[in-house]
């Protein structure tokens, strides 16, 4: 089974279920402002991909952060923060993917 990691409202999010659903590929979403997501998933997140590729050094969040939180992200201030994380995380069987494009997702199909 497919899951599907962040927030209903994010505009990524959106087009990246739309995408799954359109092409009837079956996913259960799970959103950290209902279901805070869990210490030990994200640190398989980290193991898999490493904090470069998941954190969104875009976001406001990390934007606010201070000099000495952004050169020491934690699993703890991730935690508190979610919205660290960049949108969509996927996992699937064969592996963990970050973002969303149309392109990255074809191998779904």
């Amino acid at each position: 089974m497919i899951k599907m990691y962040g927030i209903k409202n994010c505009d990524t999010i959106k087009k990246a279920r739309q995408f799954l659903s359109n092409n009837n590929i079956e996913f259960e979403f799970i959103d950290f402002s209902d279901q805070p997501i869990d210490k030990s998933v994200l640190q398989i997140f980290v193991d898999e991909i490493g904090w470069d590729k998941l954190i969104n050094k875009r976001s406001t969040t990390y934007r606010k952060l201070t000099d000495e939180q952004k050169s020491n992200i934690t699993l703890e201030l991730t935690l508190k923060n979610p919205t660290l994380i960049k949108r969509p995380v996927l996992v699937t069987s064969a592996n963990i993917r970050v973002g969303f494009s149309e392109k990255s997702y074809s191998d779904l199909l």
